[in-house]
């Protein structure tokens, strides 16, 4: 199973050809249901800028996700991720998500996701 980051999802939408190949792989597989953490809708549809036109594209993509929800579980590991390797919040709950879910991490931001330990981390 496949966790996306926030930022793997950004470049899917702004039709990043690398990006655009590699997600779509997982969302045709038809294997599982990629996931996200539910932070990930929260930042996808925070942005002031977005139309109605991105709003619905977003959603069509959520619709073909699994959004897993913060919970407690997922929030004490979180928490330990923040202290551990000093992760922004929303990072840090991501992480999380796939840690719980036992899934590998598709992202656009190696770097601070690669030190942690048991995390498998895939650029896309």
């Amino acid at each position: 199973m496949v966790v996306f980051d926030t930022n793997a999802i950004i470049y899917y939408l702004k039709k990043e050809p690398s990006v655009v190949s590699a997600l779509n792989r997982v969302l045709f597989s038809f294997q599982y249901r990629p996931i996200i953490a539910s932070v990930t809708e929260l930042e996808l549809l925070s942005s002031s800028l977005l139309t109605s036109q991105d709003i619905a594209e977003i959603d069509m993509l959520l619709a073909s996700l699994s959004i897993v929800p913060l919970d407690s579980q997922i929030a004490r590991i979180g928490a330990k991720l923040r202290r551990e390797y000093r992760l922004k919040t929303p990072d840090s709950i991501v992480a999380a998500t796939a840690l719980f879910t036992n899934s590998t991490l598709l992202t656009r931001n190696i770097k601070d996701f690669k030190r942690i330990s048991g995390l498998p981390v895939q650029a896309v």
